[in-house]
């Protein structure tokens, strides 16, 4: 059975990119999480489903809610499709983690946790996609490290020196 998730809270790129993310507003988070979940994981779930628009749509949602166009619940239901989109893409490693992702991305709008699901679902989507899920795990999880790497990048580029309100995160891990 595939692993749908990267689970280590201690490895070093998960501690790196959570001492950032703690320094952030949940604003700040969601724009990043939002912006690099569609332009890196969103290809990688159209490449299985190009009709099924439910993760465009929870980021289309997401984006409204942090223009103020759109209220919670409204956003809220366009992401609880996203995570249907998800367990729909059962036995495909790249898509169902893809639509996770998004899925957890989107719900940034909604608790400043969520957008660690980039890392932890998007980095796997991201080296299932170039190695393969019959990959060696070793080899796996240096993919995925390789990319948190670039997420933490992407945050940094966007992250508010000395951010007056970061998020409050309890990790609970």
């Amino acid at each position: 059975m595939k692993r749908k998730m990267l689970s280590d809270w201690e490895a070093p790129y998960s501690q790196s990119l959570m001492k950032i993310i703690e320094t952030q507003s949940k604003v700040t988070l969601a724009h990043w999480a939002v912006d690099y979940a569609e332009r890196v994981i969103l290809p990688l779930w159209s490449k299985f489903n190009s009709d099924d628009l439910r993760p465009q749509n929870a980021l289309n949602a997401a984006r409204e809610w942090l223009s103020g166009a759109i209220k919670l619940p409204q956003a809220k239901a366009a992401i609880l499709e996203c995570h249907s989109a998800a367990r729909e893409a059962e036995g495909n490693p790249v898509a169902q983690a893809s639509a996770r992702t998004i899925g957890q991305c989107a719900s940034t709008i909604h608790s400043a946790r969520h957008c660690i699901g980039l890392a932890f679902y998007g980095a796997l989507a991201v080296a299932y996609d170039r190695l393969g899920t019959d990959a060696p795990w070793e080899q796996i999880e240096q993919c995925a490290a390789e990319e948190c790497g670039r997420m933490e990048a992407a945050l940094r580029a966007v992250a508010v020196e000395n951010e007056p309100n970061p998020a409050k995160i309890a990790w609970k891990c």
